[in-house]
């Protein structure tokens, strides 16, 4: 059975939680406290020496980066064009969501509202994250005035990766207000088969038959 290392407030963990429970696909969760340093420990450096979450086990053999283990869930599903540029065209937004969408939104939110005292430690980074953020933002909304989705016409692994932070951008104090087409695409992501919040886990009870309970 697939062993998932999460934190659950994390976005990045939550976009291989919400794939796998579109999947079905039953799977052991580890919660690691990175508040509490449980990720910098010898045991868990020992299995991604990065020290982050999250981590997937499979088959004997751990992968590490969000995105990354997305792509190998993917395979042979519905959220993964075979069309080799379409596959390329999901690995772009992909690399966008991580180069230019998560250092500013993704930031913002851990350091200013979940990082005791975090806004005092980060300061002069505020304005940059604000300003990136928004920027990436921008390329969102023009994207999708031609688009309902980001690759292929359909839903991907873009959209999975992308949502995951942007739903909880005003989390940050980014405000969507200025964004229709974004937030219209946030619905069309939540209204997608199979889709939990962040908050969801699977049943241990469940997960020991070798079944994920139903969303």
């Amino acid at each position: 059975m697939l062993k998932l290392y999460s934190t659950q407030s994390s976005g990045n963990s939550y976009k291989v939680r919400l794939m796998l429970a579109k999947l079905g696909r039953p799977f052991e969760l580890a919660e690691v406290d990175i508040f509490a340093g449980e990720h910098r420990t010898p045991e868990f450096l020992a299995l991604n020496p990065e020290g982050r979450v999250p981590l997937l086990e499979a088959d004997g053999r751990l992968l590490a980066e969000s995105n990354a283990i997305l792509f190998y869930l993917a395979e042979g599903t519905r959220f993964l064009p075979d069309d080799a540029f379409e596959r390329a065209e999901t690995l772009r937004w992909m690399f966008f969501e991580q180069n230019s969408h998560e250092p500013g939104i993704a930031a913002a939110r851990f350091w200013l509202t979940q990082v005791r005292g975090g806004r005092d430690l980060r300061t002069h980074d505020v304005d940059r994250w604000m300003e990136e953020g928004y920027a990436a933002l921008a390329v969102m909304e023009r994207h999708l005035a031609h688009t309902d989705f980001f690759a292929a016409d359909r839903f991907t692994i873009a959209d999975l990766a992308l949502y995951a932070h942007t739903h909880v951008a005003e989390e940050g104090e980014f405000s969507l207000a200025a964004f229709p087409r974004v937030r219209g695409w946030l619905g069309r992501v939540a209204a997608d088969p199979g889709h939990v919040d962040m908050a969801w886990r699977p049943s241990v009870a469940a997960a020991e038959r070798g079944e994920l309970a139903q969303p």
